[in-house]
């Protein structure tokens, strides 16, 4: 079931489950946005083809908030709001080993490697490597992981799973970049908990929250 968390006639957000792609990939699993075409259609009894712009991404494993346009207006507006870096994100991150300090903003360049889809990240700028920076905090610890609160100010490739690598603080269940294990449905433990924008189309604030997956004994823990 698709988890509408905000539509109108220009915008539509959806919560994003774990194991969705958002655009069409070699495994040729159907993407979300197609499903959220087949809702916008049955909904609204839409005839023919339904527009529908991606407008950004995340990672498969990732859960949360993920905005389409539903006009080619609203699209060419928030591309240039994502470019313009006016959209603030926030995410959630789940780890085991507690970060020190608690709250910091880290500053690291890196590095995509295209055929390993993986980045490394460095402490100094080397050839070919781009800035990219967040901030954390620490807002809850479990017994045995701590959950991290995300502001990125860049939009790198992995940036905040290979950033918190680097610190020592690997996100759950993700192997790719320092994990012990695996999780069980293939997730890892980040969740794109929101995002805020200025509506594209009418000018005011918006701001769209996601619950983290409800069926997750450790996010349940989180909330």
């Amino acid at each position: 079931m698709l988890e509408v968390l905000y539509e109108d006639n220009h915008i539509i957000a959806v919560n994003k489950k774990p194991s969705d792609i958002v655009q069409g990939d070699k495994t040729g699993d159907r993407p979300l946005g197609e499903f959220v075409k087949d809702y916008i259609k049955k909904k609204y009894n839409k005839p023919g083809d339904v527009f529908l712009g991606v407008v950004h991404r995340l990672d498969r494993p990732v859960s949360g908030v993920i905005l389409f346009a539903r006009t080619s207006k609203a699209l060419s507006r928030l591309n240039e709001l994502f470019r313009s870096k006016q959209v603030q994100k926030t995410y959630w991150a789940v780890v085991k080993n507690k970060p020190n300090p608690t709250k910091d903003i880290l500053v690291h360049y890196l590095k995509k490697n295209q055929q390993k889809n993986k980045s490394t990240a460095f402490n100094r700028e080397e050839d070919g490597t781009l800035k990219s920076e967040l901030s954390y905090q620490l807002i809850k610890s479990l017994d045995n992981y701590h959950l991290l609160e995300v502001l990125p100010k860049t939009g790198r490739h992995h940036q905040i799973r290979v950033q918190l690598s680097k610190i020592g603080s690997p996100i759950k269940g993700d192997i790719k970049y320092g994990s012990d294990r695996t999780n069980k449905d293939a997730s890892i433990h980040l969740h794109a908990r929101k995002i805020e924008f200025i509506h594209p189309v009418k000018k005011e604030p918006i701001s769209i929250s996601a619950t983290p997956p409800k069926k997750d004994s450790i996010w349940k823990s989180c909330l």
